[in-house]
């Protein structure tokens, strides 16, 4: 047997110490976090991060096939202790890629927002802005025969373009993105209702191309926030609006402003019903097609899969101090109408 393999129990332990001491002193110490985030974790996204980058394809969807047929492998020939050193070091990249990161100072205070309890007036002013808004970029993307909004642009170039224009602004944004990559089987990712992912063993932002187009700019801004940083749901989709709203495409544009309009119409619809169906007598009739040919996508693959995986992301969530699971996606509303006054 190898010496590193007889050594192997007293230096997974190690490796396992450093990783829980690392989020522990984040979670005790939000300077540290801030600190890692601005000094160290840019080197791995400049090293890890440009090397997977160059792949044409998602190197963690393709890692996962191989990791399957080698887990079923090691399990058969009870290798525990080389699956205990996989085990380990992935945990430690999730540590240093992620896990620090959801301890950091929020994106709200970085951008010096005040963010707090909105009213309804609030709320429904909010709505009727993003509703003209939606009006106007609904008319300026290029439509198929169906209606749908058409994704005519290189989604990569310019998901990473809008983004280091916001970067302009913020500089916590600026500085390298690595491409962004659709799944090559997105059918995994429907099944589970994710729209896309950040692998933080790769420092790659994947998403799901099968979506309904204007669903695509959106997800890839939100998962390039998470490349930087960002970790929170809440943040990430309002980090997203942003950055959509940066770019010169008009479907870059109609998409921030329709998930920014369904996320707010959606909480206005809880509170004042009334207030949501006035809203909505306003809303172009040419978004419908979008909005119906989404709900009928994501009612294809409703069922046990999507249960589960909605339970596993919300515990996940709960875990890294969003208390609020998958709810806290929905709290870009408070950032957009603390961005609106």
């Amino acid at each position: 047997m190898p010496k590193i393999l007889k050594k192997a129990p007293m230096q997974i332990f190690l490796l396992l110490l450093v990783s829980f001491l690392l989020l522990w002193g984040a979670r005790t110490f939000p300077a540290f976090s801030d600190w890692y985030a601005k000094n160290v974790y840019p080197i791995f996204l400049n090293t890890f991060g440009r090397f997977f980058s160059v792949f044409p394809f998602s190197f963690i969807e393709m890692s996962l096939y191989i990791g399957i047929i080698l887990l079923i492998v090691m399990i058969l020939k009870k290798k525990f202790i080389m699956l205990s050193w996989i085990v380990s070091i992935l945990f430690f990249l999730f540590v240093i890629n992620c896990g620090i990161h959801y301890s950091r100072t929020p994106f709200s205070q970085v951008s010096r927002l005040e963010v707090g309890d909105y009213t309804l007036e609030e709320l429904n002013d909010l709505c009727v802005s993003l509703t003209a808004e939606l009006n106007y970029w609904s008319a300026q993307v290029e439509r198929d025969k169906e209606g749908i909004a058409m994704l005519d642009c290189d989604i990569s170039a310019k998901s990473t373009e809008a983004m280091l224009l916001l970067g302009n602004t913020y500089d916590a944004l600026s500085g390298f993105y690595a491409n962004p990559k659709p799944v090559w089987n997105s059918f995994m990712l429907s099944y589970q209702h994710i729209s896309g992912i950040f692998s933080p063993f790769t420092i790659e932002a994947n998403y799901d191309r099968d979506m309904v187009p204007y669903n695509i700019p959106f997800t890839v801004c939100h998962e390039l926030s998470h490349l930087k940083g960002f970790m929170r749901e809440d943040e990430a989709n309002y980090i997203a609006y942003l950055a959509c709203l940066q770019s010169d495409e008009a479907i870059f544009n109609y998409s921030g402003n329709l998930l920014a309009w369904v996320y707010s119409t959606n909480e206005l619809y809880a509170a004042d019903r009334d207030a949501y169906n006035a809203i909505r007598a306003e809303l172009d009739p040419v978004v419908n097609a979008d909005l119906s040919a989404n709900a009928a996508f994501w009612d294809k693959y409703e069922g046990k899969i999507s249960e589960l995986s909605e339970t596993v992301n919300d515990l996940y969530l709960k875990s890294n101090n969003q208390a609020e699971g998958i709810k806290s996606y929905n709290r870009m509303v408070s950032l957009l109408i603390a961005n609106h006054q």
